[in-house]
């Protein structure tokens, strides 16, 4: 049997005789920029995360920079961000000209640690860059007494999080700004680029607005310095078309999940997802960790590839000790719990279409590793 990481093809037939059409209509109205279908699904997606005001970008790094951006976070700035997340979030702060300043991660959440985070916090820290990491719900409670207490903006990543929960509430409204990418390995992603940032906030929704369209408050009319940010027309019809089966997507991803932990839960030298109690876990990744390290990681990886089974590493370099950052100052050995996942994380196949006959065949599969 193969199993592989992600079907995009099996999702695309499932819902193609919707999404055909769509895609059609815009080439028929020549809708190529914004229009109708990105209106549309704004108000879908804004009103899933229950949050005032949706608009939809170019890609979710667009949304991580934009959201910073708006906020005023500029040169002389601190952003605080977990060390154990995909890069685009730091740029959201480098593209503003601010420095990203690391934290360690929770050693069962995966999620920015607030003990970690309120050590890096100095006179110039601005903001903090809350990434709900795989799919779970970073503990916002407690990032959002630390940055109360200290007066900075807490915003959302969400890039790999629609519709999870926080204590029954939808990401998106936890924070005043968050960013979403519907990159298409997402759980709901676009056919190409694209991503968005919502807030329930007025005065920062006119400025996502101006800002997202070259600045302008109408057309020549540029009031604030801004960039070319928009959402394709025909981004916009295929997430409209897929916004409508986010929710029963999701209850599959947990679906999957439930049936991994009932079949690998006696394997020892494993450890697998915890979901925390306040969360509502949504799966992008199933990541578990190999108790025995890189090395032992790496050949189960190698194993599971000789029995057809993708898997995928997410992310073996942590940021600190990415290339591009060598000038920070951090070394290894600074966050233990980010650096142990990095060493030891491997992500099995987890995916909507994912039936439970490859679920149980790659159980087996990392079940009979672990016995040779």
């Amino acid at each position: 049997m193969k199993v592989p990481f992600l079907d995009l093809k099996a999702q695309y037939q499932s819902i193609k005789e919707e999404v055909n059409p769509a895609i059609q209509n815009v080439l028929d109205n020549t809708a190529y920029i914004m229009g109708k279908p990105v209106n549309e699904f704004e108000e879908k997606f804004a009103k899933l995360h229950n949050v005032k005001y949706c608009f939809g970008l170019s890609s979710g790094t667009d949304g991580n920079h934009m959201v910073l951006w708006a906020l005023g976070i500029g040169f002389g700035d601190e952003v605080i961000l977990p060390a154990n997340t995909f890069i685009a979030t730091a740029w959201g702060a480098t593209l503003c000209g601010a420095t990203p300043v690391f934290a360690d991660c929770e050693a069962d959440s995966y999620n920015l640690d607030p003990k970690s985070v309120e050590a890096a916090i100095t006179e110039k820290t601005k903001a903090i860059v809350a990434v709900h990491l795989y799919g779970q719900p970073a503990n916002m409670a407690a990032l959002k007494e630390v940055a109360d207490r200290h007066n900075i903006y807490l915003v959302e990543d969400a890039a790999q999080a629609h519709l999870a929960e926080f204590n029954g509430q939808p990401v998106g409204s936890l924070s005043i700004a968050t960013s979403f990418s519907f990159y298409p390995g997402k759980n709901l992603g676009a056919y190409g680029e694209a991503g968005a940032v919502v807030t329930n906030d007025e005065k920062l929704a006119e400025k996502f607005r101006m800002i997202r369209e070259q600045g302008q408050s109408k057309k020549y009319y540029h009031e604030v310095f801004g960039h070319n940010y928009r959402m394709s027309g025909i981004q916009g019809a295929v997430l409209n078309v897929k916004v409508n089966h986010i929710a029963y997507w999701t209850n599959e991803r947990r679906r999957c999940a439930t049936k991994y932990n009932e079949l690998l839960g006696d394997v020892a030298e494993i450890k697998l997802p915890k979901e925390m109690p306040y969360a509502k876990h949504v799966y992008h990744l199933f990541v578990i960790q190999v108790l025995e390290g890189t090395e032992k990681r790496d050949e189960l990886q190698t194993f599971l590839g000789e029995n057809d089974v993708a898997s995928g590493l997410h992310y073996p370099v942590p940021l600190h000790m990415q290339n591009c950052f060598k000038n920070y100052g951090y070394k290894e050995g600074d966050f233990p719990e980010t650096e142990k996942l990095a060493s030891r994380g491997l992500s099995l196949p987890i995916f909507p279409e994912l039936t439970d006959e490859m679920i149980e065949y790659t159980a087996s599969v990392v079940k009979k590793f672990f016995s040779k």
